[in-house]
């Protein structure tokens, strides 16, 4: 189990907050503006990472990730 200090800009945080909340991954909020993320195992790590990118990742790096996935399948 390790804590993280993830710099989300201040719009986008609750969003990432309330999604995280969502998939029982524990985090929090607090006045200094960052988010605090404590991840338990590995798929907890790729759930936030799919989070972050879906909220904040340009439409090129979506692309890239989304053809990387398919040519992981092949």
């Amino acid at each position: 189990m390790t804590n993280h200090v993830l710099q989300i800009p201040l719009g986008d945080r609750w969003r990432i907050y309330h999604r995280l909340q969502e998939l029982k991954i524990q985090s929090c909020c607090p006045p200094d503006g960052s988010l605090r993320v404590q991840v338990n195992n590995l798929l907890e790590a790729i759930l936030i990472r799919s989070t972050v990118m879906q909220l904040l990742g340009s439409r090129q790096e979506l692309l890239e990730w989304l053809e990387r996935c398919w040519h992981y399948r092949d």
